[in-house]
Formats: C-alpha cells, sequence, structure tokens
C-alpha cells in the first residue's frame, strides 16, 4: 500500500514533533498509574500495551502502577459478597483482602504483563509485598459529627496507606531493561496484607524514583474549570485556589492532591489524563498540546 502524500506528510510531522520530547525524556523514568475504562476495553488496553513498548524502545523508563476496583467488585459480586465503600474506599475485611489479592497481584497484573509481553515488551509483574517493596500502616478514615463532640472511627479492615516504599527491585528491573508492573497491595508490620489507592502508590513511587513524570490515567478529559473547559497547565497556588472556591471536588479531589504530592516531592511534573483516548500517553509525552492537565510544582 502507497501512502498519498498528504498521509505520508502527517506522518513526518508528527515524527518531526516527537523528536525533541523523545530526546528530552530518554533515560528518564515516567510512572503510571493505569485505571478507569483504559483497564476494561480490549482496543485501549492493546493501544496502552504498545505505547509502553515504545516508550521503553526510544529510551524512556515507563513503569506501571495499575488499579483493578471493576474486576474485584465483579469477582466479589460472584461470590455473592456485597462491596461497601466510605469515602470512596472499599472496606475490606480479610475475605474481601483475599480476593484483591487474587484480583490484583494475579489476574489483572498478569494479565498487564502479558499484553506488554505479546507487543514485544519485556514486562516483569511485581506485588508490592515482594522483596518487602511497600510497607503499608493501617489506614483509618475520622468523621465528625456535630450533634455529639467525640468523632467516630471508621475501621476500613485491610486498607492501607503508604510509610515508605524500597525501590530496589524496581531500579533493578529497570535497568535490565525491563518495565516493571506493580499491584497496589503493601505489607505491614504486622505482616498483614494491606489494599492502597493505586494513585497514592504511583505518585510515592515517583518520589522515590526520582520520575520526570507521573501520569494518571482517569476516566475524565483532566481538571475542568466551571464552564467544563480543560484546565490544561496549573501551578500549585493555582490549584490550591480551585480547590478552595470548589472547582475541584469528588473523586477528582484526590487525584489532585496525589500529584501535588508528587511535584512536592521531587516528580518534575505530574498529569491527568484521559484514558479513554486511544494512545493518550504517547499524545501527553510527544504532542506540544498535549491531552491532559499538567500539573508543576510552584
Amino acid at each position: 500500500m502507497t501512502l498519498d502524500s498528504d498521509s505520508a506528510m502527517n506522518i513526518a510531522r508528527v515524527l518531526t514533533e516527537a523528536l525533541p520530547y523523545i530526546q528530552r525524556f530518554t533515560g528518564k523514568t515516567v510512572v503510571i498509574k493505569y485505571g478507569g475504562n483504559a483497564m476494561v476495553d480490549d482496543a485501549l488496553k492493546s493501544g496502552f500495551a504498545r505505547d509502553v513498548v515504545l516508550m521503553k524502545l526510544v529510551g524512556i523508563h515507563p513503569v506501571v502502577v495499575h488499579g483493578g476496583g471493576p474486576q474485584i467488585a465483579s469477582l466479589l459480586a460472584r461470590l455473592g459478597k456485597e462491596s461497601r465503600f466510605v469515602d470512596g474506599l472499599r472496606v475490606t475485611d480479610r475475605e474481601t483482602m483475599d480476593v484483591v489479592e487474587m484480583v490484583l497481584g494475579g489476574l489483572v497484573n498478569k494479565e498487564i504483563v502479558n499484553l506488554i509481553n505479546r507487543h514485544s515488551g519485556n514486562a516483569v509483574g511485581l506485588s508490592g509485598k515482594d522483596d518487602n517493596m511497600i510497607r503499608a500502616r493501617k489506614l483509618t478514615v475520622t468523621r465528625d459529627h456535630a450533634e455529639v463532640e467525640a468523632s467516630e472511627i471508621i475501621d476500613l479492615g485491610h486498607v492501607g496507606d503508604v510509610e515508605r516504599i524500597d525501590p530496589h527491585v524496581v531500579r533493578m528491573l529497570v535497568g535490565g531493561d525491563f518495565i516493571p508492573v506493580i499491584a497496589p497491595i503493601g505489607v505491614g508490620a504486622d505482616g498483614h496484607s494491606y489494599n492502597i489507592n493505586a494513585d497514592l502508590v504511583a505518585g510515592r513511587m515517583g518520589e522515590v524514583l526520582e520520575a520526570e513524570k507521573l501520569i494518571l490515567l482517569t476516566n475524565t478529559r483532566g481538571v475542568l474549570d466551571r464552564e467544563g473547559r480543560l484546565l490544561t497547565g496549573l501551578g500549585a497556588e493555582q490549584v490550591d485556589a480551585l480547590i478552595a472556591d470548589g472547582t475541584i471536588h469528588g473523586g477528582m479531589l484526590p487525584k489532585v492532591r496525589c500529584a501535588l504530592e508528587a511535584v512536592a516531592g521531587g516528580v518534575h511534573t505530574a498529569h491527568i489524563i484521559d484514558g479513554r483516548m486511544e494512545h493518550a500517553v504517547l499524545l501527553e509525552l510527544f504532542t506540544d498540546e498535549g491531552v491532559g492537565t499538567l500539573i508543576r510544582h510552584g
């Protein structure tokens, strides 16, 4: 098949535009939180795997941290167990934690690894429990009630926060030309497993790896203003103002806070992008316009 002149010129423009970004990011680490629709749509899953392999081939070091909420909910439903949430966090008793480990550390993790490897990548699946990579502490939620003086402490079970991350294994894999794929499960000092929010793990992983970028894939276009327009570039002060006036709220709030903490902790820039768009990661990395919201320190 022969390309017509317009198609050929378009391809040439794309490659020319990408070149300076490839040169800038060669040798740099990019941590990607992979979740949402990008994980359940077959075409998007395959496209994501190809994009990650391409990044590695041009000298960028992708590190993937994945979620798996819909897959966990599906298996729990098949087992006849109801999913319960408090402030967006899954209440995780011991039986639910067994399902979380099975889904995140097994089914989902291995599917992502297999997809990347089918596209000629070299992916290795990890759980945060491997080599005590992610040390967790138990997370509790406190609610204040106007009618009583004492606060209510809600026990979420095996839901954790990140206490520390040891990046030794991840660095070793990256240096060996592998693509780490990490399930956000940590281990506590008590030896118990803890389910940790994947955005949080990705942000903290970006900090300890001194990543160039943190990319959070979501089911929205990015951070929007009150008129629904995409905000393409934000500094920390602008983000604080948008949180204060209620423009950033709901499910976007924890993602934005995660991005802010990451850039404050040393990640150069954080990006909240629409995982429903094909090749969203490449478009954000290698084009002048980008496709989501860039958050920077300062």
